[in-house]
């Protein structure tokens, strides 16, 4: 099992997976449990998938094995897209890693061009960053679709923050009061919590 194959495959993947997820998922989440659990599930795709690499299968039925597997564990509690896509994206690579047919050169270009693609994702070079906040918001009379324009100035004038489109929610008459969700643009000094 421990052949020069098995450890240059293993070591393409952890340092690709190290830069993944430390370098640039961590940076942007600090989300330690997803961190640990996105590292151990790419670690053990590779190892059960290079285990078994010898048995007729072809990568397509290995993938959608991992991939039930994923689904069946991470639908028991809500994961976002984004953790999602990051959990897809180790499982491929633990995939390619222990499957893939190509050389380590070739193997390790590719983990660089996914890395490389996932840091160029989080950056705003694709999109802006638009947050989501939740606001009780109290003038009511501006929550008519026609009166659009003054809410979104009104609550931009109120909490400073560059307002691109506002959805109402729950609504409460008796109070005069309106739940709002707020999508913003993330400036220099308002960072996501």
């Amino acid at each position: 099992m421990f052949t020069l194959d098995f450890v240059f495959r293993y070591v393409i993947l952890l340092a690709a997976i190290l830069i993944l997820l430390r370098g640039i998922y961590f940076r942007r989440s600090p989300d330690r449990e997803s961190l640990f659990s996105f590292f151990l599930f790419s670690n053990g795709v590779f190892l059960i998938t290079y285990l078994v690499h010898d048995v007729d299968l072809s990568m397509g039925f290995a993938f959608g094995l991992f991939a039930v597997f994923a689904m069946l564990r991470y639908r028991t509690e809500p994961i976002s897209i984004r953790d999602m896509t990051y959990l897809f994206v180790t499982i491929g690579m633990a995939l390619m890693c222990s499957l893939a047919p190509v050389g380590y050169g070739e193997l390790a270009t590719i983990m660089a061009l996914l890395c490389v693609l996932s840091g160029v994702g989080e950056t705003k070079i694709i999109a802006p960053r638009v947050v989501q906040k939740t606001v009780v918001y109290d003038n009511i009379q501006n929550i008519n679709q026609e009166n659009n324009h003054k809410l979104i100035d009104d609550l931009t004038a109120r909490t400073g923050l560059n307002i691109v489109r506002v959805e109402v929610g729950k609504i409460d008459y008796l109070c005069d009061s309106a739940q709002l969700k707020v999508y913003c643009r993330e400036s220099a000094g308002f960072k996501k919590p």
